[in-house]
């Protein structure tokens, strides 16, 4: 039965999020157009959280949990697990008022309604992974504005999304540059559980009824220590939540 329900609901769900993100790419434009960046960036808080709100047409129940932990006056490198493209909205809900900027590839700044347009216009580092120069470049420039400005900005080290909720080697070399560019940072494990369980079918049906939990661990303070160790420990951290370590 719970399957059947599946089918029957996540059209519904891609509806919802189709019609959000074709409604918001214009109002992105517009707000940015006329008011700037600020007015901009509310805009796309807002969309996300309406896009995880609609999780609920597949009864997914969400929770997000550990945000109290964080610094205010600091920038915050987010170092999370990466599962689906629904870390996204998930990222940018949960760190709002940290102003979120993602490192991402940049086959995805083209062709898709408001995620498209944000990454372009957001200050996101946007890396060609065939430019490793290129992507230095882009990823020096984020941290140099996260520095400036006290923003986030959420790195997925895996590389790659991980189908099946197993969290993969961290790499090191987008946060090692980020850190370089942004010595005031504090780096944040975000912890992302459930979205693979809600893919268990890939992206049709989604899985009715899915936990989706959203965690803050502890804060790591990485001055003083080497960004392999820090990462190493973002690592360990992460599975560890997961109940893979």
């Amino acid at each position: 039965m719970r399957l059947v329900i599946s089918y029957l609901l996540t059209p519904f769900y891609y509806f919802a999020f189709g019609a959000l993100l074709g409604v918001f790419h214009p109002v992105q434009v517009i707000a940015r157009r006329i008011w700037g960046y600020e007015a901009h960036t509310k805009s796309v808080c807002f969309l996300n959280r309406l896009l995880v709100k609609s999780l609920h047409i597949v009864g997914a129940r969400v929770q997000f949990s550990g945000f109290e932990l964080l610094p205010e006056n600091r920038p915050l490198i987010v170092v999370a697990n990466h599962q689906s493209l629904f870390d996204i909205q998930a990222f940018v809900s949960g760190f709002a008022k940290w102003h979120p900027k993602f490192v991402s590839k940049i086959e995805l700044s083209r062709n898709i309604p408001s995620i498209s347009y944000n990454l372009r216009h957001s200050g996101s580092a946007l890396i060609d992974r065939a430019n490793g120069g290129q992507a230095i470049r882009e990823i020096i420039r984020l941290g140099r504005m996260i520095e400036a400005n006290n923003y986030a900005v959420c790195i997925y080290p895996e590389g790659t999304r991980s189908r099946n909720g197993q969290v993969r080697k961290f790499q090191s070399g987008g946060i090692k540059s980020l850190l370089k560019a942004a010595p005031s940072a504090v780096v944040v494990p975000f912890v992302i559980e459930g979205h693979s369980d809600m893919m268990k079918y890939g992206y049709f049906p989604l899985v009715f009824g899915t936990n989706l939990k959203y965690t803050v661990l502890n804060p790591i303070e990485p001055k003083g220590r080497d960004a392999e160790d820090v990462v190493n420990e973002c690592e360990h951290r992460i599975k560890q939540a997961l109940g893979q370590a």
